[in-house]
């Protein structure tokens, strides 16, 4: 595979540009010359967060980025990436990368709340969460939830080539979920990892992967 031009991370719900993985893959990158952007998926507030703004953001970032383009996408932002890729007209994003990609968002979060915290948070209009990247709780609004109904990533079928990590012991996206998704799709290599979500025991071994993945 030829040496990627730009990569693009898209970092995960109630997390921000700071995060570990982010910020590891940003300062590998660096070292190799490789343009790097993880847009803060935050702005302009987390509270007005859907799925359709980070998909705005991200083509933007696309539009200016240097092809070939992997994109990498973290929890939300892998269903993010998918649906980036499956709409993207530039022709730029040859290669995906996805870290514990949660790509049943709205499953995920029907089993973490049940019914009753659904029907709550549509009730006053927001939920309360911990926003790691701030080390705070945070407030989101139900739009994020009925706008990433709009998006079904298992109707999504692309054609570059896509390196996935999930997690045997993570609580937030479901392995089997995963498996499901990529047993459909021959050009997926999904790497079933002895970690739960944050994949913080795997790091070096997701960047390793990755590096040779982007052809460095």
């Amino acid at each position: 595979m030829n040496r990627v031009g730009h990569v693009i991370y898209l970092h995960g719900f109630a997390s921000s540009p700071r995060g570990s993985k982010a910020t590891r893959f940003g300062r590998e990158l660096k070292q190799l010359g490789i343009p790097y952007d993880c847009p803060d998926l935050n702005v302009p507030a987390f509270e007005t967060l859907t799925v359709t703004r980070m998909l705005d953001q991200t083509r933007a970032a696309i539009a200016s980025a240097k092809a070939p383009v992997a994109l990498v996408g973290s929890s939300l932002g892998g269903f993010v990436a998918v649906h980036a890729a499956d709409q993207d007209r530039t022709g730029k994003i040859d290669r995906l990368v996805l870290l514990a990609p949660a790509l049943d968002f709205g499953g995920n979060r029907l089993r973490q709340l049940g019914e009753h915290g659904i029907d709550e948070w549509r009730r006053s209009g927001r939920l309360r969460v911990y926003h790691y990247g701030d080390d705070t709780y945070r407030d989101v609004g139900f739009a994020l939830y009925e706008d990433a109904a709009a998006y079904d990533a298992f109707a999504v079928t692309l054609t570059q080539p896509m390196l996935a990590f999930q997690g045997e012991k993570d609580a937030s996206v479901d392995p089997r979920m995963v498996e499901r998704w990529a047993a459909d799709r021959p050009n997926v290599n999904l790497r079933l990892l002895d970690d739960d979500h944050h994949l913080t025991n795997s790091v070096d071994l997701i960047w390793n992967e990755s590096a040779a993945f982007f052809g460095v």
